[in-house]
């Protein structure tokens, strides 16, 4: 992919879309690319866990975690749209040099964690469906997603993850036709904050598998694929509308899969006061409950997942790498193809130091909900800014919302760390 070549060719044109249905149609994209990262394996360890133990509880956090990130994604695509630079790209020119080091480092170990959590539930589905060892799966998924992210253009890459989206929302509408669900839980569920005893870890795995912060530079980049001419206000203005229409969307068919998620975890699980631990078990245990083809189908998807988040977390790192030389992606540059194979790399070789893969899964997505605020906090800085945004900065009333968002991130993360010391 080579977002810049496109932004040229918009702005050199004068590109200027129809704004009908169609072309509506034809924007939706760069958010299902996003929603891929909040479905993937480590949202499954953590969805499971939440459900198994805690029943329909915690999918207040589902909610509240899918109503941050809409509003965190559309800011951080509203950066791309308006400046041309991703949110990395964007440091390295706005932030002193020692500063933009810093907080884009902590982006590099934020994607090394999430790819580790994508590569190994992907690992652990190969092991599910083909009994492959899953240190093995794990060499393989990540040669599968290098060939595709090297020789596969953006366009391509879009519509097979549009795809496996919609095979891993099939499968689990499919999983919940077989389960008997009590609706009225999962509304309470849904609306109710509860904090059960011994739940704040698994709250905070909820929270950093769907609140995700490569997420938020992975936008910033696939936002400019529908980049069009940057000189006329209506052109930029329409562009926001079917952005955020676009993220809305996506989001909301991610929030439904990590409902789907917890709600199949606890109707399955926790009713029969069964404990997970690992996701090969809960495969396992469903083919007693509800047959052999759910848990092929559980299998299946989770492959898919597997797969689809890889190339996202790829695409996400090889964007924070490059953006830290203040290039874009470009699969075809060095710094992108070194950030690309040096995080997927690195992240599979975590796995081989992992001694349970559960647990592994779990503890990612709490790792990047403590790294999480740092992101927000930079997109605040640079979208709040009139030196960055121009007169598209953000609103008192956005820059409140947001502030918010990033209080409530922060306080979550406090009362994680006090949950373990006393």
């Amino acid at each position: 992919m080579n977002i810049q070549k496109i932004k040229n060719y918009f702005n050199t044109t004068g590109h200027k879309p129809n704004f009908g249905l169609r072309e509506l149609l034809g924007y939706i994209g760069p958010g299902l690319l996003v929603t891929v990262g909040f479905i993937d394996p480590g949202n499954w360890a953590s969805n499971i866990a939440a459900g198994s133990e805690y029943g329909y509880k915690l999918l207040w956090m589902v909610t509240l975690s899918t109503i941050m990130l809409i509003l965190l994604q559309h800011n951080v695509a509203h950066l791309g749209i308006v400046t041309g630079d991703c949110l990395s790209e964007a440091a390295k020119k706005h932030l002193k040099p020692w500063l933009s080091e810093t907080v884009l480092s902590t982006g590099i170990i934020a994607a090394v964690s999430t790819a580790m959590a994508e590569i190994l539930g992907g690992a652990i589905a190969l092991n599910l469906l083909f009994h492959l060892p899953v240190k093995l799966g794990a060499v393989l998924i990540l040669m599968l997603i290098i060939a595709l992210l090297f020789t596969n253009t953006y366009k391509k890459l879009e519509k097979w993850i549009m795809g496996f989206v919609s095979i891993i929302g099939i499968s689990f509408l499919y999983e919940l036709s077989k389960v008997h669900v009590s609706w009225g839980e999962a509304v309470s569920g849904w609306t109710v904050i509860q904090f059960p005893a011994g739940s704040m870890p698994i709250i905070m795995s909820v929270l950093g598998a769907v609140v995700m912060p490569h997420n938020l530079f992975l936008h910033s980049e696939v936002i400019q694929s529908r980049q069009w001419n940057l000189e006329e206000d209506a052109v930029i203005k329409k562009q926001l509308k079917f952005e955020f229409l676009d993220t809305l969307i996506s989001m909301i068919i991610g929030w439904a899969i990590n409902s789907s998620m917890i709600i199949l975890a606890a109707t399955t699980f926790f009713v029969n006061h069964v404990k997970v631990e690992e996701l090969g078990q809960a495969q396992q245990m469903l083919i007693p409950i509800v047959g052999n083809l759910a848990a092929l189908v559980f299998g299946i998807a989770l492959l898919l997942s597997g797969i689809s988040s890889t190339m996202t977390a790829g695409m996400a790192g090889g964007s924070i790498f490059a953006g830290m030389f203040g290039e874009p992606y470009d699969i075809k540059d060095r710094h992108t193809r070194i950030g690309v194979v040096g995080i997927l790399t690195l992240a599979t070789f975590v796995i081989f130091l992992v001694g349970d893969p559960f647990k592994g899964l779990i503890y990612s997505q709490m790792l990047l909900s403590i790294q999480l605020p740092i992101t927000v906090f930079l997109q605040i800085y640079l979208t709040s800014s009139e030196k960055v945004m121009g007169k598209y900065k953000n609103s008192l009333r956005h820059n409140l919302v947001l502030w918010l968002i990033a209080v409530i991130l922060t306080v979550l993360n406090v009362m994680l760390f006090s949950s373990y010391l006393f």
